[in-house]
């Protein structure tokens, strides 16, 4: 049986024109996916958790066997008695279990986070500082005569971004012949090379070239010294101005090599702001290159639900925002939580030492389809359906456009949004 239209959950590109031929509930074939998302369908069950598990003890090494009611009992009782838990990830999974997740935090009074704290927060804080001037992918496809990417790799991190959307790509009114492609870049990524120009900048000096292209634009003068300042040629700077004045539909593709360089989130506000002033010439939108492939779904869900995208606490029975008082990272290395929950990721492998450290002298409840290492530090592991693949749900593509995730083969776990519903009940039994 062939399935057609299978949206890959993989990265923030989430296309949506797979096919995958499913035999008796195996997955043997995956078309017009990249390497990667051919990978994560066809090796789906690869190093996969086979039952819940738990620990009796913080010292025990080895895991016992326990049913899914154990596990969620367990887990119910940690959350309960903690007086400061954290619930922590959920940028690879369903929507929905990203709102009940939300719940879960009002009811234990947790703070609750997920990636973009460590990666694309500083894009949010300036959209909520200037607004945002964006556009669908697939206007992108179609009308975009110039694309910059902007501290981002796409051919390498987003495999199927630059043919499918932004670069070799045909559209209606637009081609790879009439589009004009600009790499900015602390290095020579492969999408520099596959750009028409390729503009080197001095790492940590995003903002001083922001912010020199925006007086240029209002008829300010270059400074002769900005090679000095910045490794950036004037000529360079010049032409680059002349080429966004004069495009018919310009974008530009941001990743975190300018929201997590030197200046965070006034990076991503001089350049939103950057492309306001455009507009004031021509059609142009920025867009940010989102990593996993539903980080974009938490900040609407949460947003909807509690007023705020990420780094929320409820201690005090009401939702309060302040990134880095309530980010994940800093409650961690700050040793505040004295429990978490981990849900579709990996922090032990991906956050610093001080906040990995922390995780391992606490009582930690992960929910995954595979193993991580923080499910080997966990006191309860709690495997469930891999969303995209074996549930289905609702995600949100990096430039806000929701699409539906389908299952292609069954599982015998329940979804994260199942689980999270049976822990809810269990915390209100309590």
């Amino acid at each position: 049986m062939e399935i057609k239209n299978v949206v890959c959950p993989f990265c923030g590109c989430l296309c949506d024109d797979i096919t995958v031929k499913v035999e008796d509930n195996e997955i043997k074939a995956v078309k017009n996916g990249c390497g990667i998302c051919i990978t994560k369908f066809i090796k789906h069950h690869v190093n996969a958790v086979q039952s819940p598990m738990l620990k009796k003890e913080k010292t025990d090494e080895n895991f016992v066997n326990v049913s899914m009611d154990e596990a969620i009992e367990k887990t119910g009782e940690i959350l309960k008695n903690a007086k400061y838990p954290l619930i922590f990830g959920l940028s690879t999974t369903e929507c929905e279990a990203q709102g009940k997740a939300l719940e879960l935090a009002e009811l234990t009074g947790a703070t609750i986070d997920q990636l973009p704290s460590v990666c694309h927060g500083p894009s949010i804080m300036a959209l909520q500082s200037v607004g945002q001037i964006t556009a669908t992918l697939g206007e992108v496809k179609n009308r975009a005569d110039m694309v910059i990417f902007w501290g981002c790799n796409p051919i390498e991190a987003h495999p199927r971004h630059f043919n499918r959307y932004s670069g070799t790509t045909a559209g209606m009114w637009s081609d790879r012949n009439k589009r004009y492609i600009v790499t900015i870049d602390v290095r020579e990524t492969h999408t520099a090379k596959k750009s028409d120009k390729f503009i080197k900048i001095s790492p940590g000096k995003d903002y001083e070239l922001i912010s020199i292209i925006r007086a240029a634009i209002k008829g300010q003068k270059i400074p002769d010294n900005v090679e000095e300042m910045m490794g950036v040629n004037k000529d360079d700077i010049e032409n680059l101005i002349n080429k966004m004045k004069g495009a018919k539909y310009g974008v530009v593709f941001y990743g975190m090599g300018m929201t997590q360089s030197f200046g965070k989130e006034l990076n991503t506000d001089g350049a939103i702001s950057l492309v306001k002033e455009l507009n004031e010439w021509t059609k142009f939108s920025i867009n940010p290159m989102l990593g996993h492939y539903n980080v974009a779904g938490a900040v609407h869900v949460w947003g909807w639900q509690s007023g705020y995208p990420f780094s929320i606490n409820f201690s005090l029975q009401y939702p309060r925002y302040n990134p880095g008082e309530f980010s994940a990272t800093q409650i961690l290395a700050r040793k505040e939580c004295d429990a978490a929950l981990i849900i579709a990721t990996d922090p032990v492998a991906h956050l610093p030492n001080e906040a990995a450290r922390h995780l391992a002298e606490i009582p930690v409840i992960t929910i995954d389809p595979k193993f991580s290492l923080t499910a080997l530090i966990s006191d309860v592991v709690i495997p469930c359906a891999t969303a995209g693949i074996e549930a289905e749900g609702t995600a949100y593509r990096m430039d806000g456009i929701p699409l539906r995730l389908k299952r292609v083969v069954r599982s015998e776990f329940l979804s994260d949004r199942e689980i999270l519903e049976r822990l809810i009940e269990k915390i209100k039994e309590k």
